[in-house]
């Protein structure tokens, strides 16, 4: 059988979680991981520098942004050793964007005879903002707050890749159309 690494991505807020694990629903005991369990670590890093948790501050974005990467991407390539699907949820909005760091990855993939698989999953900003409102979660207290200044920080567009499969999530209906599709 094929070995396969997803790659889920898109901004905070705009359905990874919700589209990943349907994927993972529809796949035969795949390997499921998700950057945001990491966050623990994340969070002992900012007490151990006195620094405030703000998960888009200057701080993160030197010392533990890309580390996060890293660890879960390290995960997912260990579970290809003994599985034949490993499924990362993690925003990727730099990396999708980056020809290299996927060129790369493929190459790591060749080790283990494995497919490369990026989802992206684009969601209106209207709706993003009111995901995040509703979820009320500690990580996006300084993007609620600060709105204006984080979308205009951020690049919320879709990455631009005819490696990348496009899921639309404003609707349930057309993000499982979508998904129907990319597991064909």
């Amino acid at each position: 059988m094929q070995k396969r690494l997803f790659l889920i991505g898109s901004p905070p807020a705009s359905g990874k979680t919700f589209i990943a694990k349907k994927i993972a629903c529809k796949l035969q005991s795949p390997v499921y991981l998700d950057k945001d369990t990491v966050i623990p670590l994340s969070k002992a890093a900012y007490s151990a520098a006195d620094e405030p948790y703000n998960r888009d501050s200057a701080f993160f974005n030197t010392y533990i942004r890309d580390a996060e990467y890293t660890a879960i991407l390290d995960i997912a390539f260990e579970a290809l050793e003994f599985n034949n699907c490993v499924i990362v949820n993690a925003p990727f909005t730099k990396e999708f964007r980056d020809k290299t760091y996927i060129e790369n990855l493929k190459q790591r993939l060749v080790k283990y005879s494995a497919e490369l698989i990026l989802v992206w999953v684009h969601t209106d900003l209207a709706l993003i903002y009111q995901r995040m409102r509703a979820r009320n979660s500690e990580r996006d207290r300084w993007k609620l707050e600060n709105w204006d200044t984080y979308i205009k920080q951020k690049d919320h567009s879709i990455p631009q890749s005819e490696e990348i499969y496009l899921i639309e999530n404003n609707d349930e209906s057309a993000a499982d159309e979508a998904l129907s599709r990319l597991l064909k």
